[in-house]
Order: C-alpha cells, then sequence, then structure tokens
C-alpha cells in the first residue's frame, strides 16, 4: 500500500537539537495548535461530516475510506436531484418509485446502508478531532453537539426506513387487487363508500356513497354524493345485474340502492365470479348507471373501524350546528327503540374517533340528507388533519388503521397515476354536487328521473373545466313552510307528500 506523502514543516529555535521536530501543521497534529484553532478544527469537522460526508476522512484520515464515502455522498446527491427534476418533468415515474413494493424493499435497504455508514463517519470523525487534546471547557459541548447530529442524521435515515417499511406493508395488504385504474373520457371517476356493519344492523350496507370524478390532465376533480334511499337503480347492458333487473333495482320498497349490497353478497356472488367484493361491484355498477358515469373503481371505508383512524389522526374539529345524539334510532333486528347516551352539543368541537363515528352516523331526528351532511364534514375535517407533518409523526398508527377498514379494487400500479392527479386536485377548489336537495327536491330519490339526472351530471362535468359550481334549484325554506307534491299513481291512488329541501340544524356544520 502507497503512503501518502505529507509535508511537515518545522523550525529550528536556540537550544533545539537536529532530531526534535517541532510540528506546526494544526489539521494533522492539532496537538501542537492553539486551543482555540483546536475547538474550530473540531466544529469544522462535525459540521463537514454532516454536510459532506466523507469529507473529514480524506482531508485528514483514513483517505480511502474518505474517497469512498465522499462518492456516496455525491451518488445521493445526484438522486435527490434526479428526484427534484423529475417531480417536475415525469412525476407519475418519480411516484412509482414509492410506490411499488420491490423498489420500496430497495430504498429501505439502502436508506439503512447510508444510516450506518453516517454514523461509522461520525464516530471516526470523533476520533479524528481527538477530543482529549481538546481544552476541558470544550469536550463536553463538542461530544454533545456529535452524539446529537448523529442521533438525527442517522436516527432520521432509520426512521424513514421504517416508515417506508410501514407503507410497503400497507400496499400489500389495501392495494393487492388485480383490478386497473381505468380512464373514461378523460377522467378518473371512483366510487367512495362508508359501509356500516353495526350490531343492530343486517350485513354491511354502504350507509354513504360519493363518486369522486377527476379530470386526468388538469385534476379539477368533482364529487357527486348519491343517496343511500335511491330508489330503482339503473344497470347498463353489460352489467352482469342486468340479465336480474333489466328495468332497474325495482323489487319493492325495500329494494333502495345501498340494499343492493347486502342482497347481491347473499343471493347473486355467481355474477361477479372474480371479485373479492361482489357486493361492492354491484354498488359500484348501480352507481354508473344511475349517474351515467362509467366507474370500474370502488374504494370501501368500514365505518365500524373508522373511529380507530380518527383517533390515529388525533381527532377532528367541527363547528356543530345543532345537538346531534349519541344512540337512538330503531334496532333493525328487534324493532325497539336504542336509548339516547348523550349529545355532541352545539358549537366547535374537537371529537375522538368515538364521538366522530356518532357524528356521522346518528339517525335520531335527522333526515338521511342531515346525515350526508354530516359525514361530509367529517370528510373534510378528516382531510385536514392529514397535513405531512401530522401524518409523517403518526404514520404507523394511521396505516394500522387504513389497512383495517380500507377496501379497494385499486391496484398497486396505478398509485402513481392517481397520485400525480391527486396532486395536481390541490390546485384546485373541489366542485360538489348531489342527487338531493339542494340540487333537487327531497323526494326525487324515491321517485327518480334518470335521463334528467344524467343530463345533470353531465352539465356539472362539463362546467367543472371552467371550474363553474354547480347552483342550486331548490328554494331553501323552512320546514313548516315546506312545499307538498302530490303522485298518483298507475292503479289510480293519489299520495300526498311533504318536501322539506333543506337541512335542519342537525345536519348543519363546517370545518373550523
Amino acid at each position: 500500500m502507497d503512503t501518502p506523502k505529507r509535508t511537515i514543516s518545522a523550525t529550528r529555535v536556540k537550544g533545539d537539537k537536529l532530531t526534535q521536530a517541532r510540528y506546526t501543521d494544526p489539521l494533522h497534529h492539532p496537538e501542537v495548535a492553539s486551543d482555540s484553532i483546536k475547538v474550530r478544527r473540531a466544529w469544522v469537522f462535525v459540521l463537514l461530516t454532516l454536510l459532506v460526508p466523507g469529507s473529514v476522512q480524506l482531508i485528514a484520515g483514513d483517505k480511502k475510506l474518505g474517497r469512498r464515502a465522499l462518492a456516496v455522498t455525491l451518488i445521493v446527491w445526484a438522486c435527490i436531484a434526479l428526484i427534484i427534476v423529475g417531480s417536475f418533468t415525469a412525476r407519475t415515474a418519480v411516484l412509482s418509485l414509492f410506490t411499488n413494493r420491490f423498489l420500496l424493499l430497495v430504498f429501505i435497504a439502502v436508506l439503512i446502508a447510508l444510516a450506518a455508514l453516517w454514523i461509522f463517519l461520525f464516530l471516526n470523525t470523533l476520533k479524528i478531532i481527538q477530543v482529549r487534546s481538546l481544552p476541558s471547557r470544550a469536550r463536553v459541548p463538542v461530544v454533545l453537539g456529535l452524539v446529537a447530529l448523529t442521533a438525527i442524521t442517522g436516527g432520521g435515515l432509520a426512521y424513514t426506513a421504517y416508515i417506508a417499511s410501514v407503507g410497503r406493508g400497507a400496499l400489500g395488504k389495501v392495494f393487492a387487487g388485480s383490478g386497473t385504474l381505468t380512464q373514461h373520457e378523460g377522467r378518473y371517476n371512483i366510487l367512495l363508500m362508508g359501509g356500516d356493519a353495526g350490531a343492530d344492523r343486517v350485513g354491511r350496507r354502504p350507509d354513504s356513497m360519493t363518486v369522486v370524478s377527476i379530470d386526468a390532465s388538469t385534476g379539477q376533480a368533482v364529487t357527486i354524493s348519491v343517496p343511500r334511499n335511491l330508489q330503482n337503480a339503473q344497470f347498463s347492458e353489460d352489467s352482469p345485474l342486468w340479465q336480474i333487473y333489466p328495468e332497474g333495482y325495482n323489487c319493492g320498497d325495500e329494494c333502495i340502492l345501498n340494499a343492493l349490497y347486502t342482497d347481491v353478497t347473499a343471493n347473486h356472488t355467481d355474477l361477479y365470479p372474480d371479485s373479492n367484493d361482489p357486493g361492492a361491484e354491484a354498488t359500484m355498477d348501480a352507481v354508473s348507471g344511475s349517474i351515467g358515469l362509467q366507474i370500474d373503481n370502488y374504494m370501501l371505508i368500514d365505518m365500524e373501524g373508522f373511529a380507530s383512524l380518527i383517533d390515529a389522526l388525533g381527532g377532528i374539529t367541527i363547528d356543530v350546528g345543532g345537538r346531534v345524539p349519541i344512540g337512538g334510532g330503531t334496532d333493525l333486528i328487534t324493532g325497539e327503540k336504542n336509548p339516547i347516551d348523550g349529545y355532541i352539543e352545539p358549537g366547535v368541537q374537537h371529537l375522538d374517533g368515538f364521538h366522530a363515528l356518532w357524528y356521522a352516523r346518528s339517525r335520531e331526528g335527522a333526515s338521511d340528507y342531515d346525515r350526508e351532511a354530516r359525514q361530509r364534514c367529517v370528510q373534510a375535517a378528516m382531510l385536514k388533519q392529514l397535513e405531512p407533518a401530522n401524518v409523517l409523526t403518526k404514520f404507523a398508527d394511521i396505516t394500522a388503521a387504513g389497512e383495517q377498514i380500507v377496501e379497494t379494487n385499486i391496484p398497486e400500479s396505478g398509485l402513481s397515476e392517481l397520485g400525480d392527479v391527486a396532486i395536481k386536485s390541490r390546485q384546485h377548489d373541489l366542485i360538489q354536487f348531489a342527487i338531493a336537495p339542494p340540487y333537487f327536491e327531497d323526494i326525487f330519490p324515491t321517485y327518480p328521473d334518470y335521463d334528467e339526472i344524467h343530463s345533470r351530471v353531465q352539465q356539472v362535468i362539463a362546467d367543472s373545466a371552467e371550474g363553474k359550481t354547480p347552483e342550486a334549484t331548490v328554494a331553501m325554506a323552512p320546514k313548516s313552510e315546506a312545499p307538498q307534491q302530490v303522485f298518483q299513481s298507475v292503479s289510480g291512488e293519489v299520495t300526498t307528500i311533504e318536501s322539506a329541501a333543506e337541512l335542519t340544524s342537525n345536519g348543519t356544520c363546517s370545518v373550523p
């Protein structure tokens, strides 16, 4: 091994012998330097190891180690630069690096190796500093500073590897479907469902259904809320349910939209032989045919596990408009009234998972539209909590909760595309529409006109390109002044139904 050459300078003073050399190179021989230079040298080496790992070894230590460590540093810098540039020029490709389980495994291994290397370099730098040569007053601060930076850098990389490992596990459990993320006419249409399978329910039913339609090029998003009590839901001719319900889901008063999930799960799973959740696929078909948008992807959130996700987020804050009971309603199995165990009071409230779940699902003294409005408030409050800092610090808990309550047919391979349009969508205001008041009379879901629904939905989609928000078409009147509508059946029987096209205080809320 070649020994690197060093230049040694020395001066002779009166009385020195020729064999006594006095070193004047403080970089390599701090023992001959003044105390101030020793301290300055120590802090410079610590900062260099932080900012340019390997540089200290190249300057004053093992040059071979320094060259290799510095090469790794430069490669890491180059990769970071490429990712930054790629996030502007090829964002989908960059996102695919972090949504692919194999690449995430490689990323985790690299992070662990970098953490180990950085910790070793800090410890080696401590040796090069020669702490014993420092003045006593500087030894503790230098050592503590180096240890703190070692923990921040090596620990930070190790924690990032842990976060990546947790995320990789979630990808395998939640996004393990064999479907595809599909565009139709330049839009991604995804059905979001809130499934409820409480102890007083017969099977799981999606009590809230919202279609998220996103322009693939601009990211402009439109949400279309579909009421659970929609009657005579329609199916397209290519749906497996067309052969059973060619004229719509019209088997009687009990055949409202959210009953289809249980019906198909119990009686018609053979129509969806390749599906992991035939009920969800059937509901997606029904919503697709009813609003006139082709929908191939869904995400179902189990409300029973919803509370754990809210708790993982640290709770949510909502400005409650009216008193909402905890409990109440009727047990669908026994037919008996459920007791009321308390209330969520009006005003700004910070709700934990238990209270947020009841706020979203409480039926006592509320219409379906009140409940849907409250659920939209809960969704908006949750999105507000999903800030990077909050997600990063609670990522493991959030992911663990999400694995338990989220079901989807969106595949892992589609996440990079979806992530790209989600980032674009943040540049636009969310446009909301509903097959319910104030866009339709509240009796409309019972006697729907599907041609009108298709026309209105297409108009909302077209207007969204210019950022236009749909206007309310139903006058908001007090309940005591609500209009009456008269319907005549085929048999000639006349039914008068009071229409109240407004939310009660039970359904009014906002996110502060």
